[in-house]
């Protein structure tokens, strides 16, 4: 069969994608503006990356909206609506495995990012992109913004709205390019400015 395209083949992740789920979004953010410096022990922030990654993104393959290339090269996570990131056990939890993960004074950075997150999120229903990333091998072929227009597409489909996070300013004229547009900003702890981007149904 030809392949259509600008056209990228997707699928809903599994549990068996986990470790490769995790290494795609670690080399992503490993020198994201706003993640990088909340892993302030450079010489440990790939590996706390890693850990740290595993936590949220496992968490989310629960619902059936972790969405990756055949070979998880790109991977979206979406949180659908009404739902939340972790469990309630998870979410107990969080505070304990920040603290052995990073320290207390780098885990009381990622608790208050974190909740400045929650703070903005709009309570209109809509389906959330936590994580969208393309492992660093495969950067500049278009996946994952292929990957974005094939997870709209079924948003759109649905009638249904979706928000987002851009942790790296480089990535909001992109995000703009397929229908998301500016809600509002926020600056973390370390300078990083985050603005808020929400996309209404097609």
């Amino acid at each position: 069969m030809q392949k259509l395209e600008g056209f990228t083949p997707v699928r809903v992740a599994t549990d068996r994608d986990l470790e490769a789920l995790v290494s795609t979004v670690s080399t992503a953010f490993l020198a994201d503006p706003l993640w990088a410096p909340m892993f302030p022990d450079e010489a440990r922030r790939e590996t706390q990356m890693r850990q740290f990654w595993r936590y949220l993104a496992g968490s989310a393959l629960r619902y059936p909206w972790t969405l990756v290339t055949d070979q998880v090269e790109s991977a979206a996570v979406w949180l659908p609506p009404g739902s939340t990131e972790l469990t309630d056990e998870e979410s107990a939890g969080f505070e304990e495995f920040l603290n052995h993960l990073v320290g207390e004074p780098a885990a009381a950075g990622i608790e208050r990012l974190v909740e400045q997150f929650e703070d903005v999120r709009p309570d209109d229903s809509h389906y959330y992109l936590s994580l969208l990333a393309t492992h660093s091998a495969h950067r500049g072929q278009g996946l994952g913004m292929n990957l974005l227009r094939e997870n709209l597409a079924r948003i759109d489909v649905l009638g249904a709205s979706a928000y987002l996070e851009s942790s790296n300013p480089a990535n909001d004229a992109r995000y703009a390019s397929v229908g998301f547009e500016r809600r509002g900003e926020f600056i973390a702890s370390t300078g990083a400015v985050v603005t808020t981007m929400w996309r209404s149904p097609r």
